[in-house]
């Protein structure tokens, strides 16, 4: 399990804590999968929540999925999607294939004068029996810890 935190200190922001959950889920080819992302503030790009799903493969970098919450990146299939509002997200992904096997990353973000602040990428390990790794809390500035 890879995790990669990137922190800021954001001053009036204080303290971006980041969980992800289910903590354990095995689901199987066909099947369908939710990974859930809350976010305890969470800045606004262009309108948009600026909520990020990545998804990072062995020995490749990290693959933009979603962005603004909703937003499917060019050329990701279309059975992943985004969902969620205020402070909670979600990465759902139908008909899983085995080819989606890999980590999979929320990211949260404030805009600051023009640039996008990531506080935290939250890994979730899916082999091709898509396990989620338990309940995963990391705090900007702090820690991150499972």
């Amino acid at each position: 399990l890879v995790f990669l935190c990137i922190f800021f200190s954001l001053g009036s922001f204080g303290d971006i804590i980041m969980t992800q959950t289910p903590g354990s889920q095995t689901v199987s080819p066909g099947d369908s999968v939710t990974i859930s992302c809350r976010s305890s503030q969470i800045g606004t790009c262009s309108g948009s929540p600026c909520l990020a799903w990545y998804q990072q493969k062995p020995g490749e970098a990290p693959k933009l999925l979603i962005y603004y919450a909703n937003r499917r990146q060019s050329g990701v299939p279309a059975r992943f999607s985004g969902s969620g509002s205020g402070s909670d997200f979600t990465l759902t992904i139908s008909n899983v294939q085995t080819e989606d096997a890999g980590d999979y990353y929320c990211q949260s973000g404030h805009w600051i004068s023009g640039n996008v602040f990531p506080q935290c990428l939250v890994g979730v390990q899916k082999p091709p029996s898509v396990q989620l790794h338990r309940d995963c809390t990391a705090a900007a500035g702090l820690y991150c810890r499972c």
